[in-house]
């Protein structure tokens, strides 16, 4: 496979370097991407560089991944417009590990393979490394006017950037260095404001007589509107499922406008060029299947997460635009933490328990005080037009009394009006 071709074509390429192509054509070659360990888990936004290290390994080449666990105690400046609070050695322990746990899923770490995967700490090599040491031994080799002349240090310096800060490039040069000499390491990649910080790394190299080095960069992704991608009103969309439910996860996909959807199925999925611009052809034709949502919604869920996964991710979207009894079936059939996931974002009442005892809450009544309804005569014209349900199951009796046997969890009750107007009673 022609690794920068097919990364052309998916628009992964924004710089590179002369010869790194013919380097990936001449010889298996190991390759980096660091990834900062500013929480435990990664998000969706670190789905780029976890993608390009499988695409590497694919391609028959060796992937390096490096945890900032030194780097991570002063944080880049590049496309920061303040510093970043610094993390102590003990939460950053923490985030390592849990990163650590999260790229073994994405990468083949096999040791009985050429280019199995290799994970690296920075600290290792960096905690006992003297600050004299340092500036000897590297500093040397790159000027102060070299560095300044970056646009990750000129974009700072009108809002201030402390010498904490200025050395990162440095100490990312530093470990391209290192991987080089120790490991053979001879490309680094990564986002397009890491293009400063990776060219010190090639300068550094050839100015202490190292092998060959290149690196390359891919553009920033951004949603339409230019904000970060990734980045939802509620926050990060994280790839630990204690942080964001894979429903969650599937929905986030799903919800895509239709032209984020084209960029990032090209950007994300591992399906051939060819078949996606096919697939994006067919979604012009019908966009309201939102084909190409889902199928990139399936392929990321089952990557991420898996195939059991998907299948409830599916069933939990088709809740809340399905009736019969086969949804019926689904809704009963959902543990607490699952019901909870699936009704996310949807309005909640609470009530007690001791209203549905004995013979049950006259369901206009009900309605009416928790607020669904203004008034018993609108949530009567509801039931007589057929648009009122109790857990998927249609009411058409005015009458119709709730009891404790509609509990699901043995708490919870969703109301439905209309098509789309979901409610959640909580019984306490």
């Amino acid at each position: 496979m022609d690794l920068i071709a097919d990364l052309k074509a998916r628009n992964l390429i924004q710089d590179i370097m002369p010869g790194a192509e013919e380097q990936l054509a001449k010889e298996m070659t190991s390759g980096y991407v660091g990834f900062d360990p500013t929480a435990d888990s990664l998000h969706v936004g670190s789905m780029l560089p976890i993608t390009l290290l499988m695409r590497l390994q694919r391609a028959g080449h060796k992937p390096f991944a490096l945890i900032g666990g030194a780097t991570g105690m002063i944080g880049d400046p590049s496309g920061k417009s303040q510093e970043r609070n610094l993390l102590d050695k003990e939460t950053l322990d923490k985030n390592c590990a849990g990163i650590r746990a999260q790229l073994e899923k994405f990468l083949d770490f096999g040791d009985d393979k050429p280019n199995g995967a290799v994970m690296v700490n920075n600290y290792d090599w960096l905690k006992d490394y003297s600050f004299l040491d340092f500036v000897r031994d590297i500093g040397k080799h790159i000027t102060v006017g070299y560095m300044m002349a970056k646009d990750s240090v000129q974009k700072r310096l009108e809002t201030g950037l402390s010498f904490t800060e200025f050395t990162y490039q440095l100490i990312q040069a530093f470990d391209f260095y290192h991987l080089n000499k120790d490991h053979n390491v001879k490309l680094q990649f990564g986002g397009a404001d890491q293009w400063g910080n990776m060219t010190t790394g090639t300068e550094l190299i050839r100015r202490k007589g190292g092998s060959e080095a290149f690196a390359f960069t891919s553009p920033l992704i951004t949603k339409s509107d230019g904000s970060k991608f990734g980045k939802t009103e509620t926050g990060n969309i994280w790839l630990d499922p204690e942080r964001t439910s894979p429903y969650q996860f599937y929905q986030f996909w799903m919800k895509l406008p239709d032209d984020e959807a084209e960029k990032l199925s090209l950007v994300f999925s591992f399906k051939p060029v060819e078949e996606i611009n096919t697939l994006i052809e067919e979604h012009k034709e019908a966009p309201h299947l939102r084909k190409l949502q889902q199928a990139l919604a399936e392929e990321l869920t089952i990557l991420v997460h898996s195939e059991q996964d998907l299948e409830f991710a599916q069933q939990a979207s088709d809740i809340l635009f399905s009736k019969g009894d086969e949804a019926i079936k689904v809704l009963r059939s959902f543990n607490e933490k699952q019901l909870l996931e699936v009704m996310d974002g949807v309005p909640q009442v609470e009530a007690l328990k001791s209203e549905l005892e004995g013979e049950g809450a006259e369901i206009l009544s009900f309605l009416a005080e928790k607020g669904v309804f203004s008034s018993k005569g609108e949530a009567r014209k509801m039931v007589q037009n057929g648009g009122l349900s109790i857990n998927k199951e249609k009411v058409t009796d005015i009458t119709f009394k709730l009891t404790t046997s509609y509990l699901l969890n043995d708490k919870y009750v969703l109301i439905q009006k209309g098509k789309k107007s979901y409610t959640l009673a909580i019984f306490n």
